[in-house]
């Protein structure tokens, strides 16, 4: 492994992330709150251990994949144990285990909480926890693409594939740090209009830019104990639905419609797809649930924001789904374990992964009818090779051993089945609340510390899709050759 690279990378990891928090020293500071401190002193000391790093710059930036994926992992990492210091250290998560738990949760944007009163914490502290999700949701290893000369070709590539969400990042893909910045400009823009719309709907502008942040992300935290629900207005909560399911579209699409190659959009199967399963969903989940809400409009609406929030892996709330039918949650369970679409800020299996899996099973019967036809899977109308099919298929194994695996440990705490399953789940696939317990009106607090440091594993696996975070604890990756 060529740790050389490997430590150059992480010191831009360092060096930015001091930057970010100095946005959280101005919003201490507009706010009068002494912990801006914190972020202050944390800060820079962050930026000076990263300058120093980066100003010795390696002579070749020369990266295998095995060596993009430790590279990845170990930011991420080092991207949440740094950004838990002012939680911790200002006193507003006393426990470091709880503080990194929120950390994690914020960068994976998962939107998990332990905290129980979040409306106690400073603004600045609030601000920190939505920046933290807008930094991770298009990823931290994007934005050093976009922002670091020479870091492309190879290195670029592999450090792409290993953060990049889906079955494979496109081996074409031109001028990889122009399609960085070309990324981060779409997910900007769209915050951008989505923070606009939210001060139209009268939103104060630091829940606007908070709560715009935290969909770009399909995060979830909020500043309020009661979600989004603490607005109550249709047109805020409408806003929010429809950009959460923006946020969980593949961003290839945003290029196509500024590229005026509208259609090739139509070919976009998994897009059809996903759109398809939101509809879907709503529709069941709206009419089981009339019963509950006292108009037609009511239960749609709840519905709607639901389904675009977990399928999203956004995890905001506006009521509490625990006294929803049972049909209702168990089509919820399934919806957070497909989720978002492949290249989208989303988390979850991926529905490009469904349709492949789909694709495959329906190759297998019908070679069982006609075994000497030649039967081939194709997405988007372009046959994948046998490779990309093969690890959608060994993904869906570790994935599985990994809900399995982890519910048997949490069982340990001694809560109930529902809770158990849903905790994991909801942390895996980066959704944040899950049902009993961890429903949209709980929270992770009361887990011991080593469920926390469990789910503080499944989060960062369920963002960095597996591989990258458990390939740091095979010895024979960290060999040079």
């Amino acid at each position: 492994m060529y740790k050389r690279t490997l430590i150059y990378i992480l010191g831009w990891v360092l060096l930015v992330e001091g930057l970010a928090m100095q946005l959280g020293t101005i919003v201490g500071l507009w706010y009068k709150e002494a912990s801006y401190r914190y972020f202050l002193f944390i800060g820079l000391a962050l930026i000076a251990v990263g300058f120093i790093v980066v100003i010795n710059r390696p002579k070749k930036f020369y990266m295998r994949r095995k060596d993009g994926f430790a590279a990845t992992a170990l930011s991420w990492i080092v991207l949440s144990l740094a950004g838990a210091l002012p939680l911790w250290m200002s006193g507003s998560i006393p426990s470091y285990v709880d503080a990194f738990f929120e950390s994690v949760s914020g960068f994976t944007t998962t939107g998990a909480t332990i905290l129980t009163d979040i409306e106690a914490l400073d603004n600045c502290m609030l601000f920190w926890r939505s920046l933290s999700h807008f930094l991770g949701g298009m990823g931290v290893i994007v934005f050093l693409l976009a922002l670091i000369p020479k870091l492309g070709g190879n290195a670029g590539i592999n450090l792409m594939k290993a953060e990049s969400t889906g079955p494979e990042v496109d081996k074409t893909m031109p001028k990889l740090r122009s399609y960085a910045m070309v990324l981060y400009a779409i997910y900007c823009g769209l915050t951008l209009i989505e923070t606009i719309l939210l001060l139209c709907g009268g939103m104060c502008f630091f829940d606007a830019v908070t709560t715009a942040m935290s969909t770009a992300g399909t995060g979830g935290f909020s500043s309020y104990n009661s979600s989004i629900g603490y607005f109550n207005s249709y047109y805020l909560q409408g806003v929010v639905s429809v950009f959460m399911l923006l946020f969980g579209v593949n961003f290839y699409v945003y290029i196509l419609i500024l590229t005026r190659k509208i259609k090739a959009i139509f070919k976009l199967e998994e897009l059809w797809y996903y759109l398809g399963m939101i509809a879907f969903s709503t529709i069941i989940i709206a009419v089981n649930i009339a019963h509950i809400y006292p108009s037609a409009f009511d239960s749609f609406h709840q519905s709607f924001f639901y389904v675009n929030s977990i399928m999203s892996s956004t995890g905001f709330a506006i009521d509490n789904t625990d006294k929803w039918p049972e049909l209702s949650k168990a089509i919820i369970c399934v919806v957070t374990c497909i989720g978002a679409c492949a290249g989208s800020t989303g988390g979850g299996f991926k529905v490009s992964r469904v349709l492949i899996l789909l694709k495959e099973v329906r190759k297998e019967f019908r070679l069982i009818v006609h075994p000497n036809t030649v039967q081939t899977v194709k997405l988007n109308g372009k046959r994948l090779s046998h490779e990309v099919t093969r690890n959608v298929s060994v993904y869906l194994i570790i994935y599985i051993l990994f809900v399995l695996i982890s519910t048997a440990l949490i069982a340990l705490d001694g809560f109930d089945f529902t809770t158990n399953l849903t905790s994991v789940l909801a942390t895996v696939n980066n959704t944040g609340p899950g049902f009993s317990m961890v429903g949209s009106a709980g929270n992770y607090s009361q887990f011991s510390i080593l469920s926390k440091i469990i789910f503080i594993f499944n989060m960062l696996a369920g963002r960095l899709e597996l591989y990258p975070l458990l390939l740091i604890f095979v010895p024979t990756a960290w060999k040079k050759n």
